[in-house]
């Protein structure tokens, strides 16, 4: 039998040989070629950042501190990289001191570079800081909140904690702060709460300065607002009046504008006011012979415990009316006025709020007692043309009472719209027939 060595022809063993890696090369192409896939928004992490602040030092970086990465390797191999993976590494032993330049290295965890991939790469590839003196500031904290109470309730006193906070960072980016702010979400509260605050910073032109790079001294509790949260009511202000008014007059009632307010203070004590009431030694009508209109500050009457709800509502503007004897003045809405006998294609105009002041004299038990509401009317029988007249008020009164003077009303006739075109087709229409 034949026998065969391994070592004859060994050239063609060789060719053979590499012959068989080249196809299955070719192979491995074919089947699980070679590809590139970007990966967007790789954070970059710094090593070595103990360099810069054993020197009193720290730094802000310049540039986006995210990166895309660029990895070549076989599909099979890419696929199975996800963004989580990849690491972007600037080391600030590699810092260009005199560009502030870091370069980017790109590492796959549990994968080696040459082996499982064939490269990875930072685009950019270097990632710029500044240098720069450490700054600090000490700021009182405000507070500033998003959101409304619920219905019914507004916000009391809200105190902060910790009051001041200290900010340390790139000098530059301190010397930009000129406020720190204590942000509170009190959307739909009802009643007393410590509310968990978000730390808000700004320059001297009220924009946000990022906290990024910056750092405080809150620690793990952060920041915390206790928020005071107060029931709100309406109630009317009544006053009263002292002295006597000059002879032959006499105080009526007193009017105000407005005519209620409201107030907000805890639940339980606001359950026991009814009304803010202002001591009749406010109003003096001593020898009074015509109305008083004053202006009253009604914050001093505030019940214990009570504010008011909008501080501007203090002022309130109130009139004294004073009247002779055996006489009544009555404020009647024009628009209340009955209107008789007004033309078909006309209608009338007046101020919405206008109003008539009618004057009685008669019998005081009568006048006290007198209802107009349905006694006044103005007759148009006479007003057949648009335009602006002073009509006469007619008022049906009751025997023992008489009015006053002669009362009228400035109003305005138009034509209605649509006039026109009625008296055309009725014009249309008498000259067909």
């Amino acid at each position: 039998m034949k026998k065969y060595k391994l070592t004859r022809n060994p050239g063609l063993k060789i060719i053979a040989f590499v012959f068989a890696v080249l196809l299955w090369l070719i192979v491995a192409n074919v089947d699980d070629p070679v590809a590139r896939r970007t990966y967007s928004d790789i954070p970059v992490v710094f090593a070595n950042d103990d360099i810069i602040s054993q020197e009193g030092n720290v730094y802000q970086v310049l540039d986006e501190q995210s990166v895309s990465v660029v990895v070549s390797a076989r599909g099979s191999v890419l696929q199975d990289i996800h963004s989580d993976d990849i690491v972007a590494t600037a080391d600030i032993k590699e810092m260009d001191t005199d560009t502030g330049l870091v370069p980017i290295q790109v590492t796959i965890n549990n994968l080696s570079a040459g082996n499982d991939y064939q490269s990875a790469e930072a685009l950019p590839r270097n990632i710029r800081i500044q240098v720069e003196k450490t700054g600090k500031k000490v700021l009182s904290l405000s507070v500033d909140h998003t959101g409304e109470p619920r219905d019914g309730y507004v916000l009391g006193d809200m105190t902060v904690s910790p009051e001041q906070i200290t900010i340390t960072g790139p000098e530059s980016r301190i010397e930009q702060i000129d406020q720190a702010v204590a942000l509170i979400d009190v959307e739909g509260i009802s009643r007393d709460s410590d509310v968990t605050a978000e730390l808000r910073l700004y320059d001297a032109y009220g924009n946000q300065v990022s906290t990024n790079q910056l750092y405080n001294n809150l620690g793990d509790d952060g920041i915390t607002v206790h928020v005071e949260v107060l029931q709100k009511k309406t109630v009317p202000v009544t006053f009263n009046v002292s002295g006597t008014p000059a002879d032959g007059y006499r105080y009526v009632e007193c009017t105000s504008e407005p005519e209620s307010v409201q107030i907000c203070g805890k639940s339980d004590v606001l359950r026991e006011v009814d009304s803010i009431e202002v001591p009749a030694d406010v109003l003096n009508i001593d020898g009074a012979s015509e109305n008083m209109t004053e202006t009253v500050d009604i914050t001093p009457y505030l019940p214990d415990g009570v504010e008011l709800f909008e501080e501007s509502s203090g002022k309130v503007s109130v009139t004294v009316v004073i009247e002779e004897e055996d006489t009544r003045t009555i404020d009647f809405m024009v628009s209340s006025i009955r209107i008789t006998n007004l033309s078909d294609d006309l209608q009338v105009s007046y101020e919405p709020d206008a109003e008539i002041s009618l004057q009685f004299r008669g019998e005081q038990d009568l006048l006290d007692v007198l209802d107009i509401s349905n006694a006044v009317s103005m007759n148009l029988k006479d007003y057949k043309q648009a335009g602006t007249y002073n009509i006469p008020v007619e008022i049906d009164v009751p025997d023992g009472i008489e009015v006053v003077g002669e009362p009228n009303v400035s109003i305005t006739l138009q034509e209605k719209e649509n006039a026109s075109d009625t008296n055309d087709q009725e014009e249309s229409d008498n000259t067909q027939h």
